[in-house]
């Protein structure tokens, strides 16, 4: 081989070999760091995600529609595959719904605050939505509606200390999170009373059919959302 061909072979590597390195390590979501698996059925799995401050969540792939909570933030960058990092304007308390199956992404999560991140969620595990009919709950002034689309339906519900709100019957399976922990006593139909203490970020699964109503036990107000699948 002449020298010339050898130079230009040796520039051609050099630039091939450059560019896998600029190539990410894409990781789906549950083996994102910070990104932990905490529970699954045949229906959803639970991911907790909890950066800490001045911490990376790294490249990961969503795939599945993904229904959260976004329990606590502090300042918060997002890069989406090729594109630009940019802040991301989220705040403690907001749901979100992101339909990843039609249309999967590829980001990562930085959080620039001082704080935890912390992101309660679950991903939608069957395919075809309309598989359940979740209740209504227009009856309990208390349940304010904040997701309503064809996969998931979900309610806030905000109890202040000593108050009770009257009973519901869930239709669909479905998940509660804690925004605001606290005690709370949940009165079943035919079923002895229940006494629980809850802190932000915990979670429960509530199977289909379940009647219940809800009173705060404790000396401080607790924010719960609750969805129903669809």
């Amino acid at each position: 081989m002449c020298s010339c061909c050898a130079l230009v072979g040796m520039a051609l590597t050099s630039r091939f070999t450059a560019a896998e390195a600029d190539e990410p390590i894409v990781v789906p979501v549950e083996r994102a760091p910070f990104h932990v698996p905490v529970f699954a059925n045949e229906y959803v799995q639970m991911l907790k995600v909890e950066i800490p401050a001045g911490r990376v969540g790294s490249w990961h792939k969503h795939s599945i529609d993904f229904a959260f909570v976004v329990s606590e933030t502090d300042g918060l960058v997002v890069q989406v595959q090729g594109q630009a990092a940019a802040p991301a304007d989220v705040k403690p308390g907001q749901v979100v719904f992101a339909g990843y199956t039609k249309a999967p992404l590829i980001h990562q999560v930085s959080n620039v605050g001082s704080g935890l991140y912390q992101v309660i969620g679950f991903e939608i595990l069957y395919p075809q939505p309309r598989r359940f009919s979740p209740s209504g709950r227009t009856e309990v002034p208390a349940y304010t509606s904040v997701i309503d689309n064809d996969r998931v339906r979900g309610w806030r519900v905000f109890l202040q200390p000593g108050q009770a709100i009257p009973a519901i019957t869930q239709t669909a399976p479905g998940v509660r999170i804690v925004q605001q922990g606290g005690y709370l006593v949940e009165t079943f139909k035919n079923q002895p009373d229940q006494e629980m203490r809850f802190d932000v970020g915990d979670f429960e699964w509530q199977p289909a059919g379940t009647t219940r109503s809800l009173k705060n036990v404790g000396a401080a107000p607790i924010e719960l959302i609750e969805f129903e699948l669809k």
